[in-house]
């Protein structure tokens, strides 16, 4: 089995077994937790999108109606689970803000929501760009309910629903960037810049990745990204830090100058000062 398989077979019992130590008492102890799970090697991820393949992307999902659904992805880092849990009444447009208070899954073929990977509610800021593209669909979505009539399906005010108002299944936004990207490279053919066939989760990558470029404090970061620890981002973002942790050397450098350099310049002060003294 995968390390990945093993990882969430350890957690399923140890929680099983707690609960019969905790909640029934049938157990004195829980012998998961002296079983030693084998750890899960790192991998890093890989290459990811660049800032010009990002607007090139949601170019081409303009014209599609679930264009803010890819917006909101790229601009707020959210899971896909997470976006396509949102209600209405989580977003504030007059504060610039989202509240991620919940997700959306498939468990045996069935659309199921619960809380957030954490288990915790959290609060994204968005820019007025991303206010604009929401306040756009949320007119385009009035207008298809108005247009549907009694026939609307709509039992929730979800923020991302199908045009008969029943909230999106997450393979459909999956698939449906798979469809996006292909559509874009046959248009630019041969000559024009292609896109990689990345997945949706390559939004949040390239959020992140962006974000900590900009030297974004690591700790703001995890808790836009709903990471119950900075150390997680830390581990799933090495490959960006180490970039970072390149370039301080350089940017110390630029900041102060060179001894020598300072030494000189002041030589030359001191020489100058004196050939206008004896001037006077």
């Amino acid at each position: 089995m995968s390390a990945r398989t093993v990882e969430y077979v350890h957690a399923v019992l140890r929680k099983a077994l707690r609960d019969a130590v905790v909640v029934d008492q049938l157990l004195v102890s829980n012998p998961v937790e002296r079983a030693k799970r084998p750890r899960n090697p790192v991998r890093e991820r890989g290459e990811v999108s660049t800032s010009a393949q990002l607007r090139a992307f949601l170019e081409q999902a303009r014209r599609h109606r679930l264009f803010a659904f890819y917006h909101l992805a790229a601009y707020t880092g959210a899971r896909c689970g997470e976006l396509l849990n949102l209600r209405w009444r989580d977003v504030d447009l007059a504060a610039h803000q989202v509240r991620i208070s919940g997700s959306a899954a498939v468990v045996g073929g069935a659309r199921i929501e619960g809380t957030t990977k954490t288990g915790r509610s959290r609060t994204v800021s968005i820019d007025t760009g991303t206010v604009h593209v929401l306040r756009e669909h949320r007119s385009r979505q009035a207008a298809e309910q108005l247009a549907v009539g009694t026939d609307w399906r709509g039992t929730d005010d979800y923020v991302f629903a199908t045009g008969w108002g029943e909230p999106v299944h997450p393979d459909t936004v999956s698939s449906l960037m798979a469809d996006l990207i292909r559509s874009h490279n046959r248009a630019q053919g041969q000559a024009g810049e292609l896109l990689p066939h990345a997945p949706l989760q390559g939004l949040r990558h390239i959020h992140a990745t962006t974000l900590l470029l900009a030297a974004v404090p690591v700790h703001v970061l995890a808790a836009r990204l709903g990471h119950a620890d900075p150390s997680i981002t830390l581990r799933v973002y090495a490959h960006v830090i180490r970039e970072q942790v390149a370039e301080a050397a350089d940017i110390f450098a630029r900041s102060i100058p060179p001894a020598g350099r300072a030494a000189v310049s002041k030589s030359v002060s001191k020489k100058v000062a004196t050939k206008r003294a004896k001037g006077r």
